[in-house]
């Protein structure tokens, strides 16, 4: 695939209403044979891509929670405040 056929595709946009302008998101499109596209908005040129059956098997991995270890629980106040949801000075996945 051509970087002008990834212009073409219908890139899809994870970037919530309250976005900072020039912050970086995430977009993902589907190309030839079923294949998964991703890429950032900061570097649309560098582009990762992988199959639907392993797309699927992370979305449902997401959905199931298997990578809320790996959550920025700063934003939440869950690291400033020294504790994580189960009440320990550790952060989540330690």
């Amino acid at each position: 695939m051509t970087r002008l056929d990834r212009q073409e595709l219908d890139w899809q946009r994870a970037a919530p209403a309250d976005l900072e302008e020039g912050s970086a998101y995430l977009e993902v499109a589907v190309g030839p044979d079923d294949q998964i596209l991703m890429r950032e908005s900061n570097d649309p040129e560098t582009v990762v891509v992988t199959t639907r059956a392993k797309w699927d098997a992370f979305i449902k991995g997401v959905k199931a929670g298997e990578f809320d270890d790996f959550a920025d629980l700063t934003e939440t106040g869950a690291l400033e405040t020294g504790t994580t949801e189960t009440g320990t000075d550790e952060p989540a996945g330690k």
